[in-house]
C-alpha cells in the first residue's frame, strides 16, 4: 500500500510545477499576451474561419504532455485568429465585450489563490468584496440599503434570477400561470422569454406593448392593457422594460413605467445589461432616470464597464425576497450556517460553486479609479452621435432613430435595387474586409445595419475607418448590382 501511494504521489505531484517551470510558463504566457496587445490595432477584427478549423479535434487529450510553445501556437491559429476579435476597437457589432488588462490580473490572482466566493464562512473577504461592489452598483442606480444582489455570469442568468424572484414574490403557483400576464415590447431581449420558459412560466400570457416611433414602450398603452386585463379577470404581474435594447439601443421611459407598476401592484424588472452603467456618464444619467423605481434590474460589467466576458449582476430592491427565492440548506454545509452580517452569494443565486468574479471588477476600479470609466462611457455616446451625423451626408441612406446611448442603425436604399438584398450584401462585404465588424438586424422586415460603440478601444479613428469602409463598399456594390 505504501509503495503504491508513493508511486501515485510521484505522478500526481506533476500537478504542482516547480518554481523554474512556473517562471517559464509565466514568461511565455506574458509574452503571448504582450504580442497580442502590441499588435491589436493591426489584427483584423473579423477573420472568416478556414476549412482547417477542425484541427482542434486533431490534438487529442492524451496521457502524455506536449510542449507549451506548441500549445500557444495552436491557440493562436485555431482559437485567437478565426471569427470575431472582440478585443478589437473595430468590433462595432452586437454589443461588444470589453477585456481591460487590469481585469486579467484580477482573474489570474483569483485563479491562483482559488478563493471560494460562494459562502461567507469559506472566504469572508471575497464575499465582502463582492457585496461591496454590489453596494456600489446599487448606489449609482439609486437603490435603497434594503437591496440584495449577486454577481453573475451575464445578463441571461441575471434576468432568470430577477424573474424567479418576482415569481416567488407573487407566490405564483402552476394554477395561476395561465392567467398571469407579463408586459414587454417586441424589442425585449430574447433572454427574457427564455428565462420565463426555464422558470416554468412559459404559459404566462405575454402582452407585447406597442412602442412609439423611437422603439420605446408606450406607457399609455401599457396602462390601458393592464386595466383591460384586470377587467377580464386576468392577473397582471410583471413588466419588463429595457435600459438599452440590443437592436436599437432604446431606453424605455423607466420612471413612468415604474409609476404604472407601483399604482397597479406589478413587479417592474429592468433589463439594463447593455445600458445601465451609462448612468455613470453625464449624458446617460439623465436618459436613465427612473431605474431606482424598479423592483429588480440587471447590468453587465462585461458590456459597458469593459470587463471580460462572464461578468453580470442582478439587483433586487428587497433582499429578503431574493433570499427566500434562492436559499437552500444542506447537511454537509452545516459548519457554514452560523449567522453573520453578510449574505452569502450561494444563498442568493442558483450557483453554489462559483468563480471569484469580484476581483476582476474591484482591481481595475482601484487601480484606475472611476473617472476613466465615466469618460469612456460619455465618449461612446458622443461617438455614436458623431457617426449618426456623418451618416446623414451619405447618399441613398435611411437613418434609424437618433442614438439614445451608443448604438446607430441605418440602411442604404439605392435606386432600382432591393434594399434588403443590397444591405445584406453590404454586411457580407464588410465581414470579408475584416478591418471592422458591423452587424445587422431586422426592423419591421427591413434589413438594417448596426454600429454598436461599446468597446473601450473604439475611438474616433475606428469610427472614421468604419465610415470610410461603408463609403468604399457602397461604391463597389453599386457598380455590381
Amino acid at each position: 500500500m505504501i509503495e503504491k501511494l508513493k508511486q501515485l504521489e510521484s505522478i500526481s505531484r506533476l500537478l504542482e510545477p516547480s518554481k523554474t517551470d512556473r517562471d517559464i510558463f509565466i514568461k511565455k504566457t506574458v509574452q503571448y499576451s504582450e504580442n497580442f496587445l502590441d499588435s491589436i490595432a493591426n489584427i483584423p477584427t473579423y477573420n472568416f474561419p478556414k476549412d482547417d478549423i477542425n484541427k482542434i479535434f486533431d490534438l487529442p487529450i492524451s496521457s502524455t504532455p506536449i510542449n507549451y510553445d506548441e500549445v500557444l501556437s495552436f491557440l493562436k491559429n485555431n482559437v485567437d485568429t478565426p471569427g470575431i476579435n472582440p478585443a478589437s476597437g473595430g468590433h462595432l457589432g452586437y454589443i461588444p465585450g470589453g477585456g481591460i488588462f487590469h481585469s486579467a490580473l484580477g482573474d489570474y490572482l483569483a485563479a491562483v489563490t482559488n478563493r471560494y466566493a460562494g459562502v461567507y464562512f469559506a472566504s469572508p473577504g471575497a464575499v465582502k468584496m463582492e457585496n461591496y461592489l454590489l453596494n456600489w452598483m446599487a448606489e449609482i442606480i439609486g437603490y435603497p440599503k434594503t437591496f440584495g444582489g449577486n454577481l453573475t455570469s451575464g445578463g441571461s442568468i441575471s434576468n432568470l434570477m430577477g424573474i424567479v424572484t418576482a415569481r416567488e414574490a407573487f407566490n405564483l403557483k402552476p394554477k395561476h400561470i395561465e392567467k398571469s400576464v407579463v408586459y414587454l415590447t417586441s424589442q425585449a431581449h430574447h433572454s427574457i422569454e427564455k428565462a420565463l420558459r426555464i422558470a416554468g412560466l412559459k404559459d404566462c400570457i405575454k402582452h407585447f406593448v406597442p412602442m412609439d416611433s423611437n422603439y420605446k414602450m408606450n406607457v399609455d398603452e401599457l396602462e390601458k392593457s393592464i386595466k383591460n386585463d384586470k377587467a377580464s379577470k386576468l392577473k397582471p404581474w410583471l413588466i419588463v422594460s429595457s435600459a438599452g435594447t440590443t437592436d436599437v439601443g432604446a431606453v424605455d421611459p423607466l420612471s413612468d413605467i415604474g409609476g404604472v407598476a407601483s399604482r397597479n401592484g406589478l413587479w417592474h424588472h429592468i433589463d439594463g445589461a447593455y445600458g445601465a452603467f451609462f448612468v455613470l456618464s453625464e449624458t446617460g444619467k439623465e436618459i436613465l432616470n427612473g431605474m431606482e423605481k424598479s423592483d429588480s434590474m440587471i447590468m453587465d460589467p462585461h458590456k459597458s464597464l469593459f470587463l471580460p466576458y462572464g461578468s453580470g449582476a442582478v439587483l433586487i430592491k428587497d433582499k429578503e425576497v431574493l433570499y427566500k427565492a434562492h436559499h437552500y440548506q444542506a447537511g454537509y454545509m452545516q459548519d457554514a450556517l452560523e449567522k453573520n452580517e453578510e449574505l452569502s452569494p450561494a444563498d442568493l443565486s442558483p450557483e453554489l460553486s462559483k468563480h471569484f468574479r469580484g476581483l476582476r471588477l474591484w482591481l481595475p476600479l482601484k487601480l484606475l479609479g472611476v473617472d476613466p470609466f465615466k469618460a469612456a462611457l460619455e465618449e461612446k455616446i458622443q461617438l455614436a452621435r458623431y457617426a449618426y451625423e456623418k451618416l446623414k451626408d451619405f447618399e441613398n441612406i435611411e437613418l434609424g432613430v437618433y442614438p439614445n446611448l451608443s448604438l446607430v442603425t441605418f440602411r442604404f436604399i439605392p435606386p432600382n435595387f432591393n434594399p434588403n438584398e443590397f444591405n445584406k450584401k453590404m454586411i457580407e462585404e464588410i465581414h470579408k474586409d475584416g478591418r471592422v465588424f458591423l452587424s445587422s438586424t431586422l426592423l419591421n422586415g427591413k434589413f438594417t445595419l448596426r454600429i454598436a460603440v461599446v468597446s473601450f478601444r473604439t475611438h474616433l479613428n475606428e469610427i472614421d475607418l468604419a465610415l470610410e469602409i461603408l463609403k468604399e463598399k457602397y461604391k463597389q456594390l453599386i457598380k455590381q448590382f
